[in-house]
């Protein structure tokens, strides 16, 4: 664990959905910080400029603020520039979706999250990694549909009354009853899944679910729930660093970002390989 100095300088990045979603925190955040430290503050008003914002802060400690989405995207942004492993992140959450942040320990009331980034510890995480280069944080998913991921609307739209009409004709569609038979929805998926080498599941055994989960002494967590294991059965567990899952083309929820379909994927555990920072108590 290392301390972390409040007098470091800080670049405060607060992600725009944070900004439309809870001012007031982000106004709290900023006061708590400022008043703490010296602080260069980012208002980026999209991925690019969030990017540059993160590629300039020199020797800067990277504070974000706002919501799940907006730390994976940080995480994902360094590890791609190789810069993860030298940088230790802090954030406060503020956003709709936080559910990560929880499970990482980090406070989600906006004071007590200012006073962690200034008085904090780094907790140095395992992250997985796949061979594409994507992240996961938190877990990874793959189950055998994947609810609808809803998109953000942009905040302009509320200008443009044209993008109105759009939605509420979009609305009124979606609306209406179908006119077709119900499509069933698909059975279990027949995957091919691997650990550290060794086949744990055959295509010919059936599966409800998959998670992965990194932080395991350096591993994974591996679960996986048979198609014939019932409510009162016990799924799978194996531990391991290198999860291949391959099989027709399946769909898998990283984090909060849905990706696929692909035909086989790759997740390899990176020990330590992200740091956060925490209050000492949450350690």
């Amino acid at each position: 664990m290392t301390e972390v100095a409040a007098s470091d300088q800080l670049l405060v990045v607060i992600d725009p959905v944070a900004r439309r979603t809870d001012g007031e925190s982000v106004r709290i955040a900023k006061d708590v910080l400022s008043a703490g430290a010296a602080t260069k503050v980012c208002l980026p008003e999209g991925p690019e400029e969030f990017a540059r914002a993160l590629a300039r802060r020199g020797s800067r400690r990277p504070v974000v603020v706002g919501d799940d989405r907006a730390l994976l995207r940080t995480v994902s942004l360094l590890h791609r520039q190789r810069e993860l492993a030298a940088c230790a992140l802090s954030l406060v959450p503020v956003g709709g979706v936080l559910s990560l942040a929880r499970s990482l320990g980090v406070p989600t009331g906006a004071v007590a999250a200012a006073r962690a980034v200034l008085d904090g510890v780094e907790r140095r995480l395992d992250l997985l990694v796949d061979d594409s280069d994507g992240v996961v944080l938190g877990a990874l998913r793959i189950p055998s549909v994947l609810s609808p991921v809803p998109s953000e609307v942009p905040s302009e739209a509320a200008s443009h009354p044209w993008l109105r009409t759009c939605q509420s004709l979009v609305r009124t569609l979606a609306a209406r009853p179908a006119r077709l038979a119900a499509v069933p929805g698909p059975g279990p998926a027949r995957l091919r899944i691997e650990v550290d080498g060794v086949l744990v599941v055959d295509l010919d055994e059936p599966v409800e679910a998959v998670s992965v989960t990194p932080g395991v002494s350096g591993g994974a967590e591996v679960e996986i729930r048979p198609a014939s294991v019932g409510v009162e059965g016990s799924p799978l567990r194996v531990v391991g660093r290198r999860v291949t899952v391959s099989g027709a083309d399946f769909r898998y929820r990283a984090d909060s970002v849905v990706g696929g379909p692909v035909r086989t994927r790759t997740w390899v555990v990176r020990e330590g390989a992200w740091g956060l920072t925490l209050p000492p108590g949450r350690l």
